[in-house]
């Protein structure tokens, strides 16, 4: 780094990954600072620059000592010993800046020598003050993990019917007669803990009333009129419990029967074709059941508007994950006995990392938004026809184009009929998507089909 890139950095002031010392001499509140850049995503300690961002620099002395605090310090007072890096850039008149560079930690989580645990808060350092964050913090680096979380339940919530049926089916075992080989068969599959009660995992897909045990972990649905959250104003609403299997289940029923059904072409006892493929939400249920954050204490959230569906799920994506790496098909599993058991057909699961790309390879019109301050993550599902009359919600032009995509062989008639529109004017809108070179007829008038250009 040189002096004009050292002045960059120190002109964007302090954040979550700069921090300004005009001179360090207390080893103990330097190890506070290592810590909590290193249980985060690392950052920057420019010594030697004022919180005003001026650069008064160290002396020759004070950088020798400084640098020895430094080392002596990184090795001694944080725990695990970090490996740290130190630049030293002169910015004339014989003074010098340390850039001690503290990077993102592989053994967390990091403490000082009196055994507190930092975290960075914006500009600001704070403790670990509580067991969830500290959960959390080892769930970063893979040490821990929700779904293993003991319960208070014992092995009789289980239900008996639903895991006989999974063993006969998966694993072609018999359910055991005596509740010790049960308890030893739950912990052997990981299902419970060393006490013998139930974990979470055990809990969320084979006891008989999960609700009762864990009763923040449902789905709450709701149907609102319009485009808006209303207080008070609903069409339908209902919450969704029961093991993950179920909840599922009456998730997707629950979509299935709010959204609007395309007669596309057939025949009028036909049943139409919902506006949006199933595939869709039963891949973003699936994902939103299994890689939630179970350390939040909140139910996922099922919105249906006119014009869109929303799944809400507690928590953001775990560590570096972003969006545009889970559209590029990464993934990090946040529960792996969840995901080993949907594995096993208890869901429609195909595979880690898999699910989103298939969910917009059916349906584009899909958005993410990953909320790291409010601990959220959010799918939002766009519709192309409200629910009511059948009259398209916006340019006829556009419906035009996604019923023949849906159905190539619909004639002008059905079309008109389909959007509450004349014959005429549906003629006009393919002449003038024709024109466009957005529709091309395939075929004669009678016997052809439509091709929709993307």
């Amino acid at each position: 780094m040189n002096l004009t890139e050292l002045k960059r950095q120190v002109s964007l002031g302090e954040d979550s990954r700069r921090q300004f010392k005009a001179d360090v001499t207390n080893s103990d509140a330097l190890a506070a600072e290592m810590a909590a850049f290193a249980n985060c995503e690392g950052g920057t300690i420019f010594i030697g620059v004022a919180d005003d961002g001026k650069l008064p620099g160290l002396s020759s002395k004070d950088v020798s000592r400084v640098n020895q605090l430094i080392s002596n310090t990184a090795s001694q007072n944080v725990r695990s010993p970090l490996t740290v890096q130190t630049e030293n850039i002169p910015t004339g008149n014989n003074r010098i800046i340390i850039v001690l560079t503290v990077p993102k930690g592989m053994d967390k989580p990091y403490f000082d020598k009196n055994g507190v645990i930092w975290l960075k808060s914006g500009a600001d350092k704070r403790r670990v003050n509580s067991k969830e964050e500290l959960r959390r913090l080892f769930q970063s680096v893979d040490q821990f993990h929700a779904d293993e979380l003991p319960t208070k339940a014992g092995i009789d919530k289980l239900d008996k019917l639903r895991f006989r049926d999974f063993l006969r089916d998966g694993y072609h075992q018999e359910f055991p007669e005596d509740p010790q080989s049960l308890t030893r068969l739950l912990q052997n599959m990981n299902l419970a803990a060393d006490n013998g009660l139930l974990n979470l995992a055990g809990v969320l897909l084979f006891a008989e009333k999960p609700e009762w045990i864990k009763p923040q972990f449902i789905v709450k649905a709701i149907r609102y009129p319009g485009n808006d959250i209303h207080s008070t104003t609903y069409l339908d609403t209902e919450d969704f419990s029961g093991p993950l299997a179920k909840i599922f289940d009456d998730s997707l029923a629950f979509v299935m029967r709010n959204l609007h059904k395309i007669q596309a072409g057939r025949g009028v006892n036909a049943p139409g074709v919902p506006e949006i493929p199933e595939s869709v939400f039963e891949e973003l249920l699936v994902n939103a059941l299994v890689h939630r954050d179970y350390l939040i204490s909140a139910p996922i959230r099922l919105f249906i508007f006119d014009n869109r569906i929303e799944i809400i799920s507690p928590g953001h994506l775990p560590n570096n994950l972003t969006v545009e790496k889970i559209l590029a098909g990464n993934s990090n599993i946040r529960n792996p006995i969840l995901v080993s058991y949907i594995a096993k057909g208890l869901l429609p699961y195909k595979g880690i990392g898999s699910g989103i790309r298939r969910a917009l390879d059916d349906w584009k019109k899909i958005e993410f938004r990953d909320d790291r301050e409010g601990c959220l993550f959010t799918v939002t599902v766009q519709r192309s026809i409200e629910k009511g009359s059948g009259k398209s919600s916006g340019k006829s032009s556009g419906k035009v184009l996604e019923l023949l995509a849906a159905s190539p062989d619909m004639t002008i008639p059905q079309l008109a009929k389909e959007l509450g529109l004349s014959t005429r004017a549906i003629e006009k809108q393919i002449a003038k998507l024709q024109q466009d070179n957005q529709l091309k007829r395939i075929g004669p008038a009678k016997g052809g089909h439509w091709q929709v250009k993307q």
